[in-house]
């Protein structure tokens, strides 16, 4: 399946499902709850990731949106871990798994090694793989450029996912606007950072979003899913399409 087709020709955004759970809230509540929101606000798909829970809490939440939200379109990411991803995906129905860097992060006498596991993964199933390149907090090692990165990477996923520096944090449109330049029309997603005053910026020159921390309270990754922050995006973003 092309990114194109598993969100129908629309420029998607796709909402984050860290896993937080607190005294007030377990982490399956939160889940819940979250999903509502980002549901009624009318978000694209949402993504589950063991941010702040573990690979035992995705599968407890993607077996939730398989058994009670057939309608809801969702993927999986699994920090340090993607074979768990893959598993997990099959195991409940997920559409796209993200990858924090599918290029770059490694040296070239150790690429052969994750290049054929990641094939063989990918041929195995009918998912659409996001991947990082130059992706926050992983590390350079190719000794590429960044452009014979993105070509190689282009090789290895359906889609890049382009970041700033950290969580939260703005990605550079200049950097936005170099992916775009080296893909060419090849599917690129900004992954990070993206704002109520950058959705315009970020859907111009990208062809979806990942969003976080800004629909969390005090726009911060640690904070609650405030639905008044995702309606007002989603409202933004519908004036771009």
């Amino acid at each position: 399946m092309k990114y194109i087709d598993l969100f129908g020709g629309k420029k998607p955004v796709i909402a984050m499902l860290h896993l937080k759970e607190d005294a007030r809230m377990s982490m399956m509540e939160r889940a819940k709850a979250e999903i509502d929101a980002y549901m009624r606000a009318g978000v694209d798909a949402v993504l589950v990731e063991n941010y702040f829970g573990s690979a035992s809490d995705c599968e407890q939440v993607l077996k939730y949106l398989q058994e009670e939200k057939p309608d809801v379109l969702y993927g999986v990411n699994i920090l340090g871990d993607y074979r768990k991803a893959f598993e997990l995906s099959a195991a409940y129905g997920a559409k796209f798994i993200q990858i924090d860097s599918v290029c770059g992060h490694l040296r070239p006498e150790q690429e052969k090694r994750f290049v054929r596991e990641l094939n063989e993964l990918r041929m195995q199933t009918d998912i659409v793989l996001l991947g990082g390149v130059r992706f926050k907090y992983q590390p350079v090692r190719s000794g590429r450029t960044v452009e014979e990165d993105l070509l190689l990477g282009m090789e290895r996923c359906d889609a890049i996912v382009v970041t700033g520096e950290g969580t939260g944090m703005a990605t550079p449109q200049e950097k936005v606007r170099q992916f775009r330049k080296a893909l060419g029309d090849f599917p690129l997603v900004v992954g990070a950072g993206v704002t109520l005053d950058t959705v315009q910026e970020s859907f111009k020159d990208g062809d979806g979003a990942i969003v976080g921390s800004w629909f969390k309270q005090d726009h911060r990754d640690i904070g609650d899913v405030e639905y008044r922050y995702v309606e007002e995006f989603m409202n933004r973003k519908r004036l771009c399409d």
